[in-house]
């Protein structure tokens, strides 16, 4: 054994001893290219996932002094709506009702993207402010072809209790002044989150 401490051998032995150690550190470390992490969704406190279903009412309030709903980009032509850009605060209630229990908002905006017939991009967040769900969102982005009885849009995320979340939502009008452009449409959100 002194003959092994002594040589260049047993040196070369030791920093090949410390280099695979370090190789094996790196291989089967989580790291993926330094800047992302595997990781075990239970270390965040995910545990089982839930299905849940939210049903609303979307107040789209256009005219009058205090308007939810405003256009931030016109239409380049007169004839169309094509182009059209709204900005929205819009109130989520539980009832059809203005008057009936606010749950949220829905903030977000939504654009007129069909040259034949009215198709919206609609891109909100659902921001609800009541019980369990208070400070959590459900972001909502699809399109709305709002002369269909029921349109689906994808839910792509979520925030708060409903982070990760996904599924999918579905409108429908439950009330429509083409005068004032005003509308009351009825939502149902069925989502998959932790």
């Amino acid at each position: 054994m002194a003959l092994l401490s002594s040589s260049p051998f047993s040196s070369i032995l030791i920093i090949l001893c410390i280099f695979s150690s370090i190789f094996l550190t790196l291989v089967t470390a989580k790291v993926d290219g330094g800047y992302a992490q595997s990781f075990d969704p239970e270390e965040l406190g995910m545990k089982k996932e839930k299905f849940s279903h939210f049903r609303f009412y979307w107040h789209d309030i256009v005219s009058g002094s205090n308007p939810t709903s405003v256009t931030v980009v016109h239409p380049p032509s007169n004839s169309s709506t094509f182009g059209q850009i709204n900005m929205i605060d819009n109130p989520l209630t539980e009832g059809p009702n203005l008057t009936s229990k606010l749950i949220g908002k829905a903030q977000g905006f939504y654009g007129s993207a069909s040259q034949e017939g009215i198709g919206l991009i609609m891109v909100m967040n659902f921001a609800f402010m009541e019980g369990k769900y208070n400070g959590s969102t459900i972001t909502v982005l699809g399109r709305n072809m709002i002369f269909t009885k029921i349109r689906e849009m994808a839910v792509i995320g979520g925030t708060g209790v409903l982070r990760f979340a996904r599924g999918y939502a579905q409108a429908s009008t439950y009330y429509a002044n083409f005068t004032t452009r005003d509308a009351i449409v009825e939502y149902n959100c069925y989502v998959v989150h932790y």
